[in-house]
């Protein structure tokens, strides 16, 4: 039974997506603007992480941060981001479009799933903004993922855990339910009861500090109350005590 549980990991760096590998995740989901809620990554990382790992990789293909609702040149972006990714070696896409009424976006997402075969197709977290959740799953398989990133339509997966495991009956093996958001060492274990999930997704990061020795307190580049001289990374120990916490919650089935 405890082989079952496989951890994917969002990695906002090509260094990350190793140190997912190191711990024993099965799967990185490649992401750039983690802070955004991430969008796509550059071409030259996903080249680099598809270099280095053995495990499989997934990419976001989203264009930039904020709703689900894009525009024409938006979606011919997603179109020509799902040809690159596919191309480049990726074993699968991820990605999430609605429509203004908060619906799944079904024409749109299933050519892009379409597109980007034979590679995996996950249906991200724009599902939790969808207005209709029981109604959105079903969308979401008609479209041809394989897969659905959620929290329950909660601030976190472990907040949105009854609906996750509702949104798993009414699955029924059609496609995985994966939780993700604030999936951390010290809840997976009760995710894993509470939902009956065999896939989990975390970022499983750490602060790493900067080897900068001058620094300009006075000057700041990115977002108001970001420290510039620290990044968060996933940590591969972090990953190796999910997957044990999971495990051994998985055991108790």
């Amino acid at each position: 039974m405890t082989a079952d549980i496989r951890l994917e990991i969002c990695a906002g760096s090509v260094a990350s997506a190793l140190a997912a590998q190191e711990g024993g995740a099965v799967r990185v989901e490649l992401c750039d603007n983690l802070l955004e809620g991430g969008t796509t990554p550059s071409f030259g990382a996903i080249a680099m992480a598809r270099e280095r790992l053995s495990i499989a990789l997934h990419v976001i293909v989203r264009p930039r941060g904020g709703d689900f609702l894009y525009d024409e040149l938006e979606f011919e972006l997603l179109r020509r981001d799902v040809r690159v990714c596919r191309d480049l070696g990726a074993d699968g896409v991820v990605l999430g479009l609605l429509t203004a009424d908060g619906d799944v976006d079904v024409v749109r997402t299933r050519e892009l799933v379409e597109l980007a075969a034979p590679t995996q197709v996950t249906f991200h977290r724009a599902f939790d903004v969808a207005r209709e959740p029981l109604r959105a799953i079903e969308d979401v398989i008609a479209t041809g993922c394989n897969r659905l990133l959620t929290s329950g339509q909660a601030a976190t997966a472990l907040d949105g855990a009854s609906l996750i495991a509702e949104l798993v009956r009414v699955a029924g093996g059609r496609l995985i339910v994966m939780p993700g958001a604030g999936v951390r060492a010290g809840n997976i274990a009760e995710l894993v009861r509470r939902t009956g999930c065999s896939e989990f997704h975390s970022s499983a990061r750490a602060p790493r500090a900067s080897g900068m020795h001058s620094r300009n307190a006075a000057v700041k580049m990115g977002a108001p109350g970001q420290d510039e001289y620290e990044t968060m990374e996933t940590s591969a120990a972090l990953v190796a005590e999910m997957l044990r916490n999971a495990r051994a919650a998985r055991a108790e089935f």
